[in-house]
């Protein structure tokens, strides 16, 4: 009863504002990641380069644009489309990512940034897993990425793992915003859905 409590919470005060935290120092990225998360991404079926994904293997940078809000799905908390664990996008290790983030949801700001975290998303730590690869202001209702705005990232992909894209703010996660962001050591790169 006490966990379905808590999430509860969470949603509500998301929905309701919920207010704005009182320290953003935590949103500073980590140094390097300590570890690769164990949990794996489900199998999605064959890996795609959508028109939002470019990869120059001879520049080693992958570019993509992600649409927060690209559909209606979960009251547009989507990234392309993609919520809850339904999507993977795996990039090589080593190579520098650009993420433009584009928020087209109507009504609410969103963010993006790549956490160890790949499941039980009730509140996640506003902590990125590689130097540069957080939008600013993450769990800011009022100051992160506002609807009809860009932000750009830019980060090396330096540790193989699985790791998860997701938006920080409270209670977008545990809702459901987020999917598999994978960074694999042996050149693979793409995008599977199970959408």
């Amino acid at each position: 009863m006490k966990r379905f409590s808590a999430l509860a919470l969470v949603v509500a005060l998301a929905a309701c504002g919920g207010g704005e935290p009182a320290d953003n120092a935590a949103s500073q990225p980590a140094e390097a990641p300590a570890a690769a998360p164990q949990a794996t991404a489900p199998a999605m079926g064959e890996m795609t380069t959508p028109e939002w994904f470019h990869v120059d293997d001879a520049a080693k940078t992958v570019h993509m644009t992600i649409t927060a809000g690209a559909t209606e799905a979960k009251n547009y908390w989507n990234f392309n489309g993609g919520y809850d664990g339904n999507m993977t996008i795996t990039v090589p290790e080593g190579y520098t990512v650009t993420v433009d983030l584009v928020n087209n949801d109507p009504a609410m700001a969103h963010s993006l940034g790549i956490s160890a975290t790949t499941s039980n998303f009730g509140i996640v730590e506003p902590t990125a897993v590689f130097e540069g690869a957080i939008t600013s202001n993450p769990t800011s209702m009022t100051e992160g990425t506002m609807p009809g705005e860009s932000e750009t990232i830019t980060f090396t992909a330096s540790a193989a793992g699985n790791y998860s894209m997701v938006c920080y703010i409270p209670g977008h996660a545990a809702a459901g915003m987020w999917i598999y962001f994978n960074v694999s050591s042996d050149g693979s790169k793409g995008v599977q859905s199970a959408m």
